[in-house]
């Protein structure tokens, strides 16, 4: 019996295109009359660049390179400029560290990828995802109470905001560092595939858990509290009890500035995305809301007279490099890995949905290596963990945005920032960056509605949400990743262990088989069983599938004979050699079939423990005069040598 393949599915569109073509200088061919050396040389240097640095392919085969496009990018750089300023400014805020990291992450970064990078709409910066982790391990590591100093000989103490900090960018930017040889690493030695553990679910639960967790440290700047600094498990528990006993305490300022801030920012977006077909680019309400509390805070001083607690100072101009605190890293390590494989998830996954979009494709491992870059080399300069924003790719590949470029020209407008208008934002409050943070969380927020679609789609998948999100909002961000990840891998162990099992039966007419419970018009050929398993046969389950082969007889009675299996002796089960009596010599019934076929299309790999199994299955129904042939496995010259050292076994038929 052969074992039905399927057939290749022929792609249907345009002829593919060589890399060259692709290119914007692929006209100017090497060995064209009047080039020098140089430019030879230089052609087949900008050859290797990614593709991301000079754009898409037009529908007409046509590119538009930097040179030609850079007129149509700088819509949407100055698109993409306020959502750059506000959420650096605000993840800072998020991650425990001065607003100027902020900035530092959203300029540096975007040069590095802008050469290592193959997304071409992956707008790369402060991640609040990554940010939150970020600001849980400085919570951890460096807390505030170790920075008290008395107040002029009283016992009265406060926190040294200037040492703490510093020793905070110090951390946070070894982190950076090490996240970055991470990944790096990773993506050299061809471990791009490492996210394809990281299911869609899963990343989904811990996206949507980690939300709450930005949500919760949002809100002592919304109610203008103090708080102590909580982490490890129950973190999150812990900070939400602390804020609801200093309720009473709340400033009213702070608290109607925040919830002003929100609703407009709120109203805004939402006409945003109402009207995005009319406008031409939309509303920076972010920007203007920072402007204009910035500039009634300095003018009313809200700090002073109404105890809103503002921002403070932003040295103007760019710090020298910096090395790490090597003697972090054995503490840091298992965060480090944590923040580089979540960021580097939501990177790739985010590339590879606009790349499918676009019609192009992105390279995981050269996207891990471009990561680790930007992370690794900004580390140096005081940035802190970086991935892919979502909020900020999509206005990006909205406004017409096709390359890296855009993000570069938007870099360094906050260059400029960073050099001479950062200090302008002293006064901003506090609160206005917490209520940037919270209403850009509506998205995160809406994956709450998977709950309704896996359990309708995915009951499996729905337990992988389910158990993500309560680890990750009690264990926190790391340990709840790896329960995360651990729980996934034992769900695909479970239904490996848990297959279907069935007897096929031929379709008349045509060459297809099919399960005769199911499928009434299957019916099994006369004499011959054919029995499958949905799951490879490995050490976990050869038991479970010997055990369902015996059950089969009474299962499909009205479908023809059963299989008889003869119960092993203990001494059988452990390969001695079987009785030369037969069921025939001894006058006992012989069963009316004479073939069992064992369809392994399924499976991908067997072991020793499976070998041994087959071989006993092969024994048994010799002793009652039953032929076993196997269909449709992988490496079956592989599996027959194994199968013929026993030496009793009838060389393997019918596979194919």
């Amino acid at each position: 019996m052969g074992c039905a393949r399927g057939q290749a599915a022929t792609v249907v569109g345009p002829p593919a295109r060589r890399w060259g073509s692709l290119h914007p200088l692929a006209p100017l061919q090497l060995g064209r009359t009047g080039w020098g050396w140089g430019q030879q040389w230089c052609s087949v240097a900008l050859s290797w660049a990614p593709l991301s640095l000079f754009g898409a392919p037009h529908r007409d085969g046509g590119t538009r390179g930097v040179c030609g496009g850079c007129g149509a990018r700088v819509h949407p750089a100055l698109t993409f400029l306020p959502a750059a300023l506000h959420l650096g400014l605000a993840y800072a805020l998020l991650a425990g560290l001065p607003p100027v990291t902020g900035l530092y992450s959203s300029f540096y970064p975007v040069f590095l990828y802008f050469f290592f990078g193959t997304s071409r709409h992956n707008s790369v910066g402060p991640f609040a995802i990554i940010s939150v982790m970020i600001g849980s391990m400085t919570d951890s590591l460096v807390p505030s109470d170790d920075f008290l100093e008395p107040v002029n000989g009283t016992n009265v103490t406060v926190v040294n905001e200037a040492r703490r900090d510093a020793a905070r960018v110090e951390l946070v930017a070894t982190v950076t560092i090490l996240v970055g040889i991470f990944q790096v690493a990773l993506g050299l030695l061809q471990f791009g595939f490492v996210v394809t553990y990281l299911s869609d679910p899963l990343v989904r639960g811990y996206t949507t858990a980690a939300s709450v967790h930005v949500l919760i440290s949002q809100l002592k700047y919304v109610f203008g509290v103090s708080l102590g600094e909580h982490s490890g498990p129950l973190s999150l528990f812990l900070t939400l009890i602390e804020i609801c006993q200093k309720l009473p305490k709340t400033n009213v300022g702070t608290l109607v500035t925040a919830i002003i801030a929100m609703v407009a920012i709120y109203i805004v977006k939402e006409l945003n995305h109402k009207f995005s077909a009319k406008l031409p680019m939309p509303i920076p309400i972010e920007l203007i809301t920072i402007i204009i509390s910035t500039g009634i805070s300095y003018g009313v001083n809200l700090n002073s007279k109404f105890g809103i607690s503002v921002v403070g100072d932003i040295p103007s101009g760019l710090k020298p490099p910096m090395g790490p605190n090597v003697n972090y890293f054995g503490q840091v390590a298992g965060n480090a890995f944590a923040i580089a494989v979540v960021g580097y998830a939501i990177c790739i996954s985010l590339g590879k949905i606009f790349a499918l979009k676009h019609g192009y494709k992105v390279d995981s491992n050269q996207e891990l290596i471009a990561l680790g870059f930007s992370n690794f080399l900004g580390g140096f300069f005081q940035c802190f963990a970086i991935s892919c924003s979502m909020s900020r790719s999509l206005v990006q590949e909205s406004t017409g945005g096709n390359s890296q470029l855009a993000g570069v020209i938007a870099s360094l407008v906050i260059l400029v920032t960073i050099l001479k208008i950062g200090e302008l934002f002293r006064d901003l409050p506090k609160a206005i960056l917490a209520a940037i943070i919270i209403v850009n969380l509506k998205g995160m927020f809406k994956q709450f509605a998977d709950f309704r679609t896996l359990w309708k789609s995915n009951r499996v998948d729905l337990m992988v949400w389910i158990v993500t999100f309560v680890a990750t909002l009690l264990l926190n961000l790391d340990l709840g990743l790896g329960v995360s990840v651990a729980f996934a891998l034992l769900t695909i162990i479970f239904q490996t262990q848990l297959p279907r099992y069935s007897i096929l039966g031929h379709i008349s007419d045509t060459d297809i088989y099919r399960d005769v419970a199911e499928y009434k018009k299957a019916q099994e050929v006369p004499g011959v069983k054919i029995f499958r398993s949905s799951s490879t046969i490995y050490f976990a389950n050869a038991e479970l599938y010997t055990e369902a082969l015996k059950k089969k007889d009474t299962e499909n009675e009205c479908n023809g004979p059963g299989i008889t299996v003869i119960e092993l002796s203990q001494g059988a089960a452990e390969g001695s050699v079987p009785a030369e009596p037969t069921l025939r010599s001894l006058g006992l019934p012989v069963p009316d079939f004479h073939t069992v076929i064992l369809d392994f299309s399924p499976v991908n790999f067997v072991d020793t423990v499976s070998i041994k199994i087959l071989k006993n299955i092969f024994r048994d129904f010799r002793e009652i005069e039953v032929d076993v042939l196997i269909a449709g496995c992988p490496g079956e010259e592989a599996l027959q040598g194994h199968l013929l050292s026993w030496g009793k076994v009838t060389p393997l038929e019918g596979q194919g």
